[in-house]
């Protein structure tokens, strides 16, 4: 039990420091290759911030534990919205004008119904990770088309801010490949530690990727969000979270369904999903009212957010000592 827990607290570490790293390596080579600033924040950012979700998912199937993977998806998007863009307007209230956001935003709510669909029959194979692949590559190219008609977006300045200015290709290359590297092997040492863990408890892999996983990836990710927004920078606030929910839905379940058949648990469509789907079609709406020229997450609706995700926290808890 003491080697378990000590891989996942070793194995979050890692996965948090590797992913930055990797983030940073690879957004400042593809700048530096002359890929516009838009183009990195949509693709390079959206995937890294993702990456870490992505591997844990694919280290899980590979194990045949597909039900830590699909916690591990659904918990971090809860987790995004509820946690992390809950808790940061409670600080400061996110107000974002990015048209880039504001398209993202009906992508993310057709991504997230197309999971549904796919999840629905608690089975993935491939045909459905092929589905949400092809759909994430074409919201991607949507995207990306819309950002080379849109340069002077408001995001693009938060972004540009973000990635560092005087680091050669050369260190930028070696940091993406050794946080690769790294992500991959920690990834590997979170999912053993973790299927431990559930097994020696007698806990469901389910709850340990809604919980101590999904909770583990989105810390660090909450303590960015404050900073960036104290910093100025809601929109790049908002538009993480809105492309990492964006790459879970897709990337995190697509790829493994791609490369292997597996089912999951019943109680992740009757209890994890719906929850999921409510608190993403609850920030949409509470981002769009009261209409005006800009969205904004004001104090109010944060803690409405927060309190959401600490009610399903309490509902997981309950239901794990009262099986």
């Amino acid at each position: 039990m003491i080697l378990s827990i000590a891989a996942i607290i070793i194995g979050l570490a890692l996965l948090v420091w590797s992913a930055d790293h990797f983030v940073e390596g690879a957004s400042v080579t593809a700048r530096n290759l002359g890929v516009s600033t838009l183009i990195i924040g949509i693709t390079v950012i959206g995937f890294g911030t993702s990456a870490p979700e992505i591997l844990i998912s694919l280290f899980s199937v590979f194990d045949n534990t597909p039900d830590l993977a699909i916690g591990n998806a659904l918990g971090s998007n809860i987790a995004n919205i509820g946690l992390i863009l809950g808790a940061t307007s409670l600080v400061i209230p996110l107000t974002f004008n990015s048209k880039l956001v504001k398209r993202e935003f009906p992508i993310l709510l057709l991504a997230t119904a197309l999971m549904t669909w796919t999840l629905w029959d608690t089975r993935l194979d491939l045909f459905d990770g092929v589905l949400l692949l092809l759909f994430l590559a074409g919201a991607l190219t949507y995207l990306i088309r819309f950002s080379k008609t849109d340069r002077d977006d408001t995001i693009s300045a938060e972004i540009e801010q973000e990635i560092p200015q005087d680091m050669s290709t050369k260190k930028a290359v070696i940091w993406t490949v050794v946080g690769l590297l790294i992500l991959v092997g920690s990834s590997k040492i979170l999912v053993w530690g973790a299927v431990n863990i559930a097994t020696e408890l007698g806990i469901s892999e389910l709850i340990i990727g809604l919980t101590i996983v999904a909770l583990g990836t989105s810390l660090p990710e909450l303590a960015a969000a404050i900073a960036g927004a104290r910093k100025g920078e809601p929109e790049l606030v908002m538009g993480n979270v809105i492309g990492s929910n964006l790459f879970n839905s897709l990337a995190v379940i697509g790829l493994p369904s791609v490369m292997t058949d597996f089912s999951i648990s019943p109680t992740a469509i009757a209890r994890d999903l719906p929850v999921m789907l409510a608190l993403t079609a609850l920030l949409y709406l509470l981002s769009q009212f009261p209409k005006n020229s800009c969205c904004m997450i004001t104090r109010l609706k944060g803690f409405t957010l927060l309190l959401a995700f600490v009610l399903y926290q309490c509902l997981l808890y309950y239901q794990v000592i009262s099986p």
